[in-house]
């Protein structure tokens, strides 16, 4: 499963913003059961959701995610039941407190394909794996279980902010308040630690271009994937963002073609620079994004 850089957020229930979603440029869409959808519109989304999906069979160019309803809400089960026949390509799951919530979650996919016909483990699991308080205990634990649908991880500070019953997330200027830094970052290193993708979290002014810019190539500096949106117009300043410029795929090429030409070498001098394995595998992974979005 390719990268996904650009993940973007679709209320489940609005058929305009549904259908704006293919032409956004997003990798993926994540049509959203969830907060986006007042109580009262819950079974008209899924229907929706259904529809666009059923509409939408080629993902090759942008992927179909469903964020479904926590499990402690009633509607969790009938948003998989009513969705899983349109082959979503991943579900995005809610409050998860631990990996046992994505391997209940599995278990219920296991079934769900194969009531549909759905060749098995094809739907892939993104939890929201901090926005309860002891959610950010169990984040090491992802490298522990085997979870063989799970292609990343990300977080939710709203949710967990509002969980403590702070009265913010913020410090004066915007930045994440310590709590929030900790979490973001423990999130960040159990998804490497899990091998799958770590998705960087909304930046909630849409019309703030330069603090999304900003703080987008923050993130890929730190190590996150790709980021989730909430607005078209975020999409390609992140995928800007988490795409590698041509200054980091000429070195790459650079890197890969020495290392392949001394395959025995533990390290090569590079331009007066020392390169190890490390940054061969930073390397080929910079390739590797190249070529899956040309």
């Amino acid at each position: 499963m390719k990268v996904l850089r650009s993940i973007l957020f679709v209320p489940g229930d609005s058929e305009k913003k549904l259908a704006k979603g293919p032409v956004s440029g997003a990798d993926a869409l994540m049509l959203d059961l969830e907060d986006a959808v007042a109580p009262s519109r819950k079974q008209a989304a899924r229907g929706l959701v259904r529809a666009f999906l059923d509409a939408h069979p080629d993902r090759s160019s942008q992927a179909l995610w469903v964020r479904i309803n926590a499990f402690d809400h009633p509607d969790a089960l009938s948003d998989l039941a009513a969705v899983v026949g349109g082959r979503p390509d991943g579900i995005m799951l809610p409050k998860a407190n631990s990996p046992q919530d994505v391997l209940r979650l599995g278990h219920c996919l296991d079934a769900l394909e194969a009531r549909e016909g759905i060749a098995p483990g094809q739907i892939q699991i993104l939890p929201l794996a901090a926005e309860t308080a002891v959610a950010p205990f169990t984040l090491g634990d992802y490298a522990k279980v085997d979870l063989p649908r799970l292609t990343g991880l990300t977080w939710g500070p709203e949710d967990l902010s509002a969980e403590l019953g702070a009265t913010t997330n913020r410090v004066e200027g915007g930045d994440w308040d310590f709590p929030y830094r900790v979490v973001r970052s423990l999130v960040l290193f159990a998804a490497h630690a899990a091998g799958v993708e770590a998705v960087e979290i909304i930046h909630p002014d849409y019309r703030d271009a330069a603090g999304l810019r900003a703080s987008s190539l923050e993130a890929r500096r730190q190590g996150f994937t790709g980021r989730l949106a909430i607005h078209p117009d975020q999409v390609a300043i992140i995928n800007e963002s988490f795409s590698p410029t041509p200054e980091d795929i000429a070195e790459a090429e650079r890197v890969v073609a020495a290392f392949e030409a001394a395959p025995q070498s533990g390290a090569i001098g590079i331009g007066g620079k020392m390169y190890d394995r490390p940054h061969l595998k930073r390397a080929r992974r910079v390739l590797a994004l190249r070529d899956a979005h040309r």
